[in-house]
């Protein structure tokens, strides 16, 4: 136990390492806020430097940039409506409206608490039942993660502005946009209409850069003279009390992050808007309507999409399968300096196992720090005029897509996704359900063929299976009750029940 205490403490008693995790963190944060540059793609440059450094070096210098990237796509979700990361995407359904009024930096500093919060919670997950949780996740068969994209895509009526019909017909364009290109289990090109450049699908970043950030920045022009907020930035450190108000969501929204994370192939982007959903449908006075500016549309996905990195890592560590791509990359990190994840790492190398969820803690309690200041220099932003703020929207974009593989192609997507986002949303039809298409319609597609595969191709077998195993029979009768819940005759006999109670 001492010896484990020395390599947990290692990163915090170390001044090279505390700087390498501080460096990592603070760099995370700002450039997970920059649309399009991703937190995998900052990890997989930053390994490439990380080669002839020692690997408590090299892991304390990933695990920063991790934690600060998860969080650091928060910042221009809510200021902007650009998330700087996929898991920023539910962040912005009511951090934006609540920056509109006023709010950004409370709404910052309360995304940052809950955010550590989340991120602790991840942690001791990790440190406490790795081995267990890692069992669970891998008991899941592709029928389960069937049914988590189809819970999933569920969420539209949460979505979609109260129109649950055009929720249904912009998720469906999204699992369109989403199946584009390359088949992944024939390789057989799909919907690509014989364009080559079509062939490597289109990036769900483009997409959402698109359909969020150039969208919004095409229907501001329709009102220029609108004078720009102001900004109260008297209140940046949440009060205690209201830290207390929001901690029983921030820790159940933690919860579905870990279980999320942990599942290999998902990620923030599904925890944050599951947990988002799960928000709008238990929080019973929210102190807006979600949409419009309730802090609880922050609350659940900050904490949520954070808790999902100490998730992640649990079958990393324990069986050397990712939980997501940044997990892969630590992975390939491993390799490089000569050490095999897998179940003996944890026997083998036990004290790596410990660095790593100091490094953890560590990276979790610098980004409060770090995520606490410079928010006065960020909410700047929105108090800037439209004919300033306007182009630099625009430019981000065009940067950001451009970024994600250096290809102009990527670029006149994103342009399509805001000329038509942008006509959408005059006709009242939401992004969000979008972004869930196209992020869930490839899960949704292979986890079916390989459940259909699993069962012969025998519809019987492929109809049973749902009820044969306790994870599925669970995650059915969810579907199912989701499903009921939609109806409207369901929902009348509900709203009844609430209104008699």
């Amino acid at each position: 136990m001492p010896e484990s205490l020395g390599y947990f403490l290692m990163s915090w008693l170390d001044p090279s390492l505390f700087g390498l995790v501080l460096v990592g963190t603070w760099a995370g944060v700002y450039v997970g806020a920059i649309p399009g540059i991703s937190v995998t793609m900052a990890a997989s440059v930053l390994i490439s430097f990380t080669f002839s450094w020692d690997v408590n070096a090299a892991l304390a210098m990933m695990v920063g940039v991790y934690c600060g990237g998860v969080y650091g796509g928060s910042r221009t979700a809510i200021l902007l409506n650009i998330p700087g990361t996929p898991a920023a995407v539910a962040t912005a359904f009511d951090g934006y409206p609540l920056a509109k009024l006023g709010e950004a930096g409370k709404v910052i500093g309360i995304s940052t608490v809950v955010s550590v919060i989340g991120g602790y919670f991840g942690i001791a997950i990790l440190a406490i039942a790795a081995p267990s949780v890692s069992s669970l996740a891998l008991q899941f068969a592709p029928r389960d993660f069937l049914l988590l994209a189809l819970i999933g895509l569920l969420l539209v009526g949460g979505l979609s502005g109260g129109s649950l019909a055009k929720g249904i017909f912009a998720a469906a364009l999204g699992v369109l946009i989403g199946l584009v290109g390359l088949d992944n289990l024939t390789a057989q090109p799909r919907l690509t209409f014989g364009n080559v450049s079509m062939l490597g699908g289109i990036s769900y970043i483009a997409a959402m850069i698109g359909f969020f950030g150039l969208s919004e920045a095409l229907f501001q022009l329709r009102s220029l003279d609108i004078e720009p907020v102001k900004q109260h930035l008297s209140k940046i450190i949440p009060a205690w009390k209201e830290v207390r108000k929001y901690l029983p969501l921030a820790l159940r929204s933690s919860a579905i992050g870990v279980t999320i994370g942990a599942l290999p192939g998902a990620g923030g982007d599904i925890a944050s808007l599951i947990a988002y959903d799960q928000a709008k449908r238990t929080v019973k006075n929210p102190s807006r309507p979600f949409g419009e500016g309730a802090y609880e549309g922050v609350v659940a996905p900050e904490s949520a999409n954070n808790a999902v990195i100490g998730g992640a890592f649990v079958p990393m560590l324990t069986l050397g399968i990712p939980g997501d791509a940044v997990t892969a990359l630590f992975i390939g990190a491993l390799y490089i300096h000569g050490l095999r994840p897998g179940p003996l790492l944890m026997v083998e190398t036990p004290h790596l196992f410990w660095f790593i969820v100091g490094a953890l803690v560590l990276a979790n309690s610098l980004l409060l720090v770090i995520g606490l200041t410079g928010i006065r220099v960020f909410t700047k932003i929105m108090m800037m005029p439209r004919g300033v703020l306007i182009p630099l929207i625009v430019l981000l974009s065009v940067v950001g897509t451009y970024t994600i593989q250096n290809s102009m192609t990527d670029v006149y997507w994103m342009l399509a996704f805001g000329i038509f986002g942008y006509f959408l949303k005059v006709y009242g039809f939401q992004p969000g359900p979008i972004i869930l298409g196209v992020i869930l319609g490839p899960l949704m597609d292979v986890s079916f063929r390989r459940a259909m595969l699993s069962s012969r191709s025998d519809p019987l077998d492929f109809a049973t299976s749902f009820f044969l195993n306790p994870i599925s029979l669970a995650l059915t009768m969810g579907f199912l009750l989701l499903i009921l819940n939609q109806t409207p005759l369901w929902g009348k006999i509900f709203r009844r029940r609430q209104k008699s109670a």
